[in-house]
């Protein structure tokens, strides 16, 4: 059974990654658009350049969708996770010591994602993969010595 879960690993890796981002670039197009019931659920959106929302709704579109499409995922993560460990400390914290009392459960557990996909990468259906794979072929054959064609 292990050895099955095992296989498994980087296609179940792969979709969380794609969960995830999908799920996080959803709260910065709510935010920014005032799609999937806004800001807040309040159907508006966040006032253009105003700390740290925006940013905040910025970090999470572009992250959300550059990890969502394995594009550059540790990078994306690091610096998505960053933002939700800002938002967890800043805004969620000081109501209460743990996250059911202060509202910041979304902030940890995307905080913890996005930390782990830092480590792990994207896994399986990323494009960094896609991307890895054309660049070293064409670095295998530049390294190959080129046998000259007699006339």
């Amino acid at each position: 059974m292990s050895a099955r879960l095992n296989s498994a690993q980087p296609y179940a890796l792969g979709l969380f990654r794609i969960v995830v981002g999908l799920l996080f670039a959803c709260h910065g197009a709510a935010s920014l658009f005032g799609v999937l019931g806004g800001a807040s659920g309040t159907g508006g959106t966040i006032e253009s350049g105003t700390w740290p929302g925006w940013y905040a709704a910025v970090i999470q579109l572009v992250g959300g969708s550059l990890v969502m499409l394995g594009l550059g995922t540790r990078a994306a993560a690091v610096v998505s996770s960053g933002s939700m460990a800002y938002a967890y400390f800043k805004v969620h914290q000081p109501g209460a010591l743990w996250p059911m009392e202060n509202g910041g459960e979304a902030s940890a557990m995307f905080c913890w994602a996005f930390l782990l996909l830092a480590f792990t990468g994207s896994g399986a259906f990323g494009l960094d993969r896609l991307f890895a794979r054309r660049t070293s072929g064409q670095e295998q054959a530049a390294a190959e010595p080129q046998t000259p064609v007699a006339a």
